[in-house]
């Protein structure tokens, strides 16, 4: 009977005179404060890092097209993620409880989901940018215009936000399962997420699997491409040169480069969000019965690709070392700064 009222005492509500409250996650202090400042340099990262891209893109004007227009609006989606998203998230993930309420529960899993797409959606129309400026360069400047690009941030943005607010805030997520998450799942001072087997296929095809394939397909033929450009151009500098050396160093060099870059652009999307996708779009087919904190692991993964957007897709560009050096000695407030050359 005391063993049994101690292990009672033990156990901690974010609600502690609420029937039917949450309870709060059992760690100690110092795991906390591990995960905490962990947390926080992921948060950081992901708004520094993005917030530079923002600057160095809206600043300098030789980096005023519309393939960097692309790049700026997946920083802001990115940037956004972390600043209006993550810190929130980090608190629920680590305490289990949240105290902000039902209505900015429901407001803020809509900008998680509708930030999150939209850094996916975006990464998969920079991919279509890349194919054509890879495959087909001579027609890149008449296909790839302001007007098309403008259209790409439109739809992502606009489709995004469909996924976020339209599934959450209308509760689309809960159409098969309303009852059983009621009477399974909720309790007060939580803020948890679940989906119905339809609304799970629905989101994660839209969100991850269709930009995704369509990613991976773009990308194998841009290396398949530059692979043959690279071998191409080894023909011809064996027919126009003696000096085999150089003709074998500089095929492999562009293959090397190409396998390289191509890569690290898939492997760490692939990395970052198939584990939450999987996860997610399996749940609703064993009864939801996959722990929490499998999710909040595998959540947390998929916003450290929001944290190695600005290094896979601006750190790599030379014009972005420059930028980044004159923002951080503060030399991009001398007078026509805006218009040096970075290339």
């Amino acid at each position: 009977m005391n063993a049994s009222l101690r292990n009672t005492e033990m156990v901690e509500y974010c609600y502690d005179f609420v029937d039917g409250s949450c309870m709060k996650a059992t760690r100690s202090n110092g795991l906390r404060m591990a995960l905490y400042a962990f947390g926080a340099v992921a948060i950081l990262v992901t708004m520094f890092g993005n917030m530079l891209v923002i600057i160095s893109i809206s600043h300098f004007k030789q980096l005023h097209t519309p393939t960097n227009y692309l790049i700026l609006s997946l920083a802001i989606a990115d940037f956004l993620l972390g600043c209006m998203v993550m810190p929130y998230s980090l608190i629920r993930s680590i305490e289990n409880c949240w105290y902000l309420g039902d209505l900015f529960c429901k407001l803020q899993a809509s900008f998680d989901f509708m930030l999150c797409a939209a850094s996916i959606f975006h990464l998969c129309f920079i991919s279509v940018d890349r194919y054509y400026a890879v495959c087909d360069p001579l027609k890149y400047k008449t296909r790839i215009t302001l007007q098309i690009v403008l259209i790409m941030i439109f739809i992502s943005w606009i489709l995004s936000a469909f996924v976020g607010f339209g599934m959450i805030c209308l509760e689309l997520n809960l159409i098969e399962i309303r009852d059983f998450y009621y009477n399974n799942i909720y309790c007060y001072g939580g803020c948890i997420l679940v989906m119905g087997k339809l609304c799970s296929v629905i989101y994660s095809l839209i969100s991850f699997y269709f930009p995704g394939f369509i990613m991976l397909c773009i990308y194998t033929k841009i290396y398949l491409v530059a692979t043959k450009q690279a071998r191409a151009i080894n023909d011809i500098t064996r027919q126009i040169q003696s000096i085999k050396e150089s003709k074998n160093t500089a095929s492999q060099t562009s293959e090397r480069k190409a396998a390289k870059t191509l890569g690290i652009v898939m492997g760490v999307f692939l990395m970052c969000w198939s584990p939450y996708f999987t996860c997610n779009f399996i749940d609703p087919f064993i009864e939801h019965a996959t722990p929490p904190i499998i999710f909040d692991l595998f959540f947390w993964l998929g916003y450290l690709n929001s944290a190695f957007n600005p290094v896979i897709y601006a750190f790599f560009y030379s014009w972005f070392r420059k930028a980044l050096k004159m923002i951080l000695t503060f030399k991009i407030f001398a007078t026509d700064s805006s218009r040096i050359n970075l290339f």
